[in-house]
């Protein structure tokens, strides 16, 4: 079966870093896009950053862009999040999605098909 599972989060201060990873199996990773979202204590999970199944498209939520950078390594069945410049409205839970068919777009959580566990990013003040 899918499975996704992501790790790299932790505790951090403002202004670190971090890199999130997922990985995947059960599925050809390389036909597959592939999407980060995140849900804050009390709040809907949200669309983070994305990637296309080749890699040429990489859509980045508005509170993200500039400082989050989405890959992939389809050889290793992996994608990664980088986050710099991390913020204290940056903490949630983030998860890894996986979308076959990309035809209504990277964004709509709703689009995802798999998802991972979860993994917490909590940035403190």
């Amino acid at each position: 079966q899918v499975q996704l599972v992501e790790s790299g989060g932790g505790l951090v201060q403002a202004g670190d870093s971090l890199r999130l990873s997922c990985a995947a199996s059960g599925l050809i990773f390389s036909t597959y896009n592939m999407g980060w979202f995140r849900q804050a204590p009390g709040k809907e999970r949200e669309f983070t950053a994305a990637i296309s199944s080749n890699g040429d498209r990489t859509p980045y939520a508005d509170s993200v862009k500039g400082r989050f950078t989405i890959s992939r390594d389809n050889a290793k069945n992996m994608v990664y999040l980088q986050m710099n410049s991390l913020k204290p409205e940056d903490t949630a839970v983030y998860y890894c999605g996986a979308l076959q068919n990309a035809y209504y777009g990277l964004t709509p959580r709703t689009n995802y098909n798999y998802w991972g566990q979860g993994t917490q990013v909590t940035v403190s003040s």
